[in-house]
């Protein structure tokens, strides 16, 4: 000690002290792998690419039980090292040779103070400020408590394990700080992937974790100190003047870089390469001066990230400049380190096992429960507050940083410091699943919504179809409505280019009664308009659209502090929500804003959960499908011929290696990793749910715009086929919404026709649940099926045939006056639903109008099998794929494949028996 500044002085020495050696390499016959102190940079290089390979190996699987990123990379340190690979004849003397490990110190060093300082970015006062009292009891209570025993254990291990020329009160020290320190990074890690920041559990452990943090690097700073210094007096002046670069840290410097972010419109244009350089020189400049005066390095990089100015989101931008490399290359070079010094062999005897157990059990036991009567006393049930006490025990790499100063230090033996690491991975593999079995979704208490929840509709108008707070009555809500109308919307926001599709299906769910009122035809639209006792616009019900921005949670530190940044601060910077807030405005349509960061494992879980939290009567999900791709070379005539009904499929580009990619790009592609989020939206959903299957316009082509929009939906029957008519009705009140609704009946392929007919075998096979296990519910019993086409009649009458005994509602009437029903019998139905829709599509140009397919997404309880002629028109237009079928169904994967750059709705209805 001082190790860095060490480190560097014997590199130069060495370095000064050699002659230039051979340049040949591997041509001249020379050992790739042999050490040369000319050329460290070759040995160098395998290192690194052994440390990361086995790193990254072990995050794959362990990542699948949710162990954190640590876990991984401690084990892999471990197994390079005396523990497992290193007992392989040769393997260290080539690969880990003694004379490179201190090349391989430094680059690791200069990375754990890179890592610190990130540390001390993610570090927020305000956290601290709001949960002071909860915070500082429990963070308190989990450090007195550990410290204690800590203390209490290191005399047995003193005399035991420990040189005599070792001081006691050092190793009592070490062994404290060891025992009562929290990995606040890895906590914030586990309270990210759990979804527990929002919950009051996660905000106190949060709290807690930040104080334990500032306090433990405190504590391990006053240990090095009194460890380098010759004297208590000396170890008093490093202790004061160490004090003192704080305070000049904390106040005059971090005050001059706020003021320099300004300057140089950091904050508001994310950093510059000026203050990213002034940022790393005074990184790099309070390590080195922490380090000269006797405490280590890594406390001045962690100083230097809490004066940061944490404005406009500036800690986050700098964390996504550094975190990538930090912790791809840095952190597993310094736990490999920690390997090479850990020998789990050396736990070889009965009375080394016996320390070994009651260092985690008295571990474990501090950290849980002291902090568990802490939370229980502050007034958390005896289930949060043992899910408090068992994150706050949460190790991880912290620990291990301590251990490995310890054992630089020479305060710790290698047996014991391999004691220690076995501790802090133990306890850190065990924070996961205890807190997952002790505080489980459904038990959990949220502190806040991530949007503005309403309450639940009244019960004086049961139902989803309801709207709250409308102050009609029932009976005169189903005067002015149809009761199967949506008020309530959940819109899924996601990426910049799902904007533009969400935009164009929620405008058309605008409130009908406004475009009633203004519309001067209609007869009930004097009398709202009015200044009578009628109700007005004002007081009628009113659509409500929840914007929820979904963000992935990735694997780097800075979606870790986005995800625990304020939710109130992110929803106001997030540009999409503010885009589409905008458009809200503009278009009279009240949007709530609400912000998720979760896994993409746990994405559709949680767009379910929000909706049913807010009362969403629909979700609205955006998604951009796969480009159809040619396998038969068949051309169609060009996109301006109007005589051809279809529009053209892209020209096929014949590529040798297509047969050999062309399976791994596909499920490579995000279209397809997007798919697979709907599917299970679409899975997990007990509400209705619509998909907009945003086909865009390629250039050149002829393309529909304007503000008026007219909807095709071929009607097949079954559940999602009525959900869709209901859909049609709805937005049909809109004057500016026509729409065309075919019922279609297949009928038996004449003889000698050009399509050839399916065989009896596939029809019978309709529900086959191998190949359209997403879209197609299994075998349906006959009675099912009756029911099904009853009532597929009977929906099918009540608008297209409406009876003159029960007169339909006023809205109702208006928007069936713009619907055009037809019924049509055929044999290929996709084909004759594609080709009119492709008519339909090219009259509509000539007017300005938008046209929208609307479909059902499943078969389920319908009659129809459309396998063997979808498989026909993809032979024709070209092949979507198998994911596009099970996420949308064949009727609507059919106009995905003609390509008719309409834009497609798949409608799904809620399952009531899920």
């Amino acid at each position: 000690m001082p190790q860095f500044s060490d480190t560097v002085l014997d590199i130069g020495r060495s370095v000064l002290r050699k002659r230039v050696a051979e340049q040949g390499g591997l041509l001249s016959g020379q050992d790739p792998t042999a050490y040369n102190v000319n050329d460290p940079l070759r040995i160098w290089i395998i290192q690194v690419g052994v440390i990361v390979l086995m790193s990254q190996l072990l995050s794959l699987g362990l990542g699948k039980i949710r162990q954190p990123k640590v876990i991984a990379e401690v084990l892999g340190g471990i197994l390079l090292g005396p523990t497992a690979l290193g007992r392989i004849p040769g393997f260290s003397k080539h690969i880990f040779p003694t004379d490179s490990q201190p090349y391989l110190s430094l680059v690791a060093n200069i990375g754990l103070c890179l890592f610190l300082f990130l540390v001390g970015l993610e570090i927020e006062a305000s956290v601290i400020k709001k949960n002071a009292k909860l915070s500082a009891t429990v963070a308190l209570a989990g450090m007195c408590l550990p410290f204690g025993l800590g203390a209490a254990l290191s005399v047995p291990l003193y005399h035991q394990f420990i040189d005599p020329s070792v001081s006691f009160t050092h190793f009592m020290l070490f062994t404290g700080v060891a025992y009562s320190i929290t990995a606040f990074p890895v906590l914030c890690r586990i309270l990210t992937e759990l979804k527990l920041l929002d919950t009051t559990v996660g905000i106190v452990v949060l709290s807690a974790g930040v104080g334990n943090d500032i306090v433990g690097w405190t504590l391990l700073a006053l240990s090095v100190a009194l460890v380098n210094a010759g004297s208590g007096l000396t170890a008093l002046w490093v202790l004061l003047t160490c004090v003192g670069w704080t305070l000049f840290l904390l106040f005059p410097v971090k005050r001059v870089m706020h003021w320099f972010a300004r300057r140089t419109g950091s904050i508001e244009n994310g950093p510059s390469m000026f203050f990213m350089t002034v940022t790393m020189l005074l990184l790099f400049g309070s390590a080195f001066f922490t380090d000269v005066i006797g405490v280590h390095a890594i406390f001045g990089a962690f100083l230097a990230g809490l004066v940061v100015p944490r404005e406009g989101g500036l800690t986050i931008v700098l964390t996504e400049k550094l975190e990538d490399l930090v912790s791809i290359i840095f952190l597993p070079l310094y736990f490999t380190i920690s390997g090479l010094s850990t020998d789990l062999g050396l736990l070889n005897n009965g009375i080394t096992w016996g320390f070994t157990i009651a260092i985690c059990a008295l571990a474990y036991t501090g950290k849980f429960g002291g902090c568990t009567i802490a939370a229980r006393f502050a007034g958390f049930s005896w289930r949060e507050a043992s899910t408090i006490g068992s994150l706050m025990s949460c190790k991880g790499l912290v620990e291990l940083i301590v251990l490995n100063v310890g054992l630089t230090a020479q305060i710790l033996n290698q047996r014991v410091f391999s004691m220690f690491v076995l501790e802090a991975l133990l306890l850190t593999f065990m924070t996961t699943p205890a807190v997952a079995a002790l505080y489980p979704p459904e038990r959990r208490v949220r502190v806040s919504a991530t949007g503005q929840h309403v309450p639940p509709p009244s019960t004086e108008a049961p139902g989803p179809s309801r709207r709250s707070g409308s102050g009609l009555s029932g009976k005169e809500q189903i005067d002015l409505v149809d009761d199967a109308w949506r008020s309530r919307f959940t819109v899924v926001l996601d990426k910049i280019e799902h904007l533009p599709g969400m935009m164009a299906i929620t405008q058309l769910f605008q409130s009908p009664f406004a475009s009633l009122n203004e519309d001067p035809s209609d007869a009930q639209s004097t009398s709202l308009s009015s200044g009578s006792s009628s109700p007005g616009p004002k007081n009628l019900p009113e659509v409500i659209v929840d914007a929820l921005r979904v963000i992935e949670l990735s694997d780097r530190t800075s979606a870790v502090m986005k995800g625990s940044a304020p939710v109130e601060t992110m929803i106001q910077a997030d540009p999409l929500l503010g885009i589409f807030r905008m458009f809200g405005e503009l278009n009279d349509l009240p949007v709530e804003s609400s912000l998720s960061i979760v896994g993409y494992d746990s994405m559709a879980a949680n767009v379910v959960e929000h909706a049913e939290d807010n009362f969403s009567q629909l979700i609205l999900l955006p998604w951009l499908p796969p480009v159809p791709s040619l396998e038969h070379g068949m051309h169609a005539s060009p996109s301006g011929d109007t005589s051809q009904a279809a529009v053209t499929p892209r020209p096929m580009v014949i590529n040798p290696f297509d047969t050999i990619f062309r399976s791994g790009q596909t499920e490579k592609s995000a279209s397809v990793t997007h798919s697979h989020f709907i599917r299970g939206v679409f899975a997990q959903s007990k509400m209705d749910v619509a998909l907009f299957v945003d086909q865009g316009h390629a250039p050149g082509e002829m393309r529909n715009a304007g503000s008026k929009h007219h909807l095709f939906l071929p009607f097949f029957g079954g559940p999602d086929d009525r959900l869709a008519l209901e859909l049609i009705v709805q937005l049909c009140a809109n004057p500016k919404i026509s729409a065309t609704v075919v019922k279609v009946q297949k009928t038996d392929m004449p003889a000698g026709a050009g399509l050839e007919k399916p065989a009896p075998a596939h029809v019978n096979q309709m529900t086959h649940a191998t190949t359209f296990a997403d879209t197609v519910y299994g075998h349906a019993s006959t009675q099912m099926r009756l029911q099904s086409e009853t009532a597929d009649n009977l929906a099918w009458s009540r608008y297209a045939r409406p009876g003159q005994s029960e007169k339909p509602p006023a809205a109702v009437q208006s928007a069936l006056s713009r619907i055009q029903f037809l019924e049509t019998s055929t044999p290929t139905p996709l084909h004759s639903m594609t080709q009119q829709a492709a008519e339909k599509f090219q009259s509509l140009v000539q007017h300005h109008t938008r046209m929208l397919v609307v479909i059902g997404r499943s078969r389920r309880l319908a009659v129809e099998s459309h396998h063997q002629e979808l498989k026909g028109l993809m032979d024709e237009h070209g092949n979507v794929g198998s994911e596009v079928r099970k996420t949308i169904g064949d009727v609507a994967t059919s106009f995905v494949v003609t390509r008719s750059y309409a834009g497609i709705v798949v409608v799904q209805a809620a399952n009531v028996s899920s």
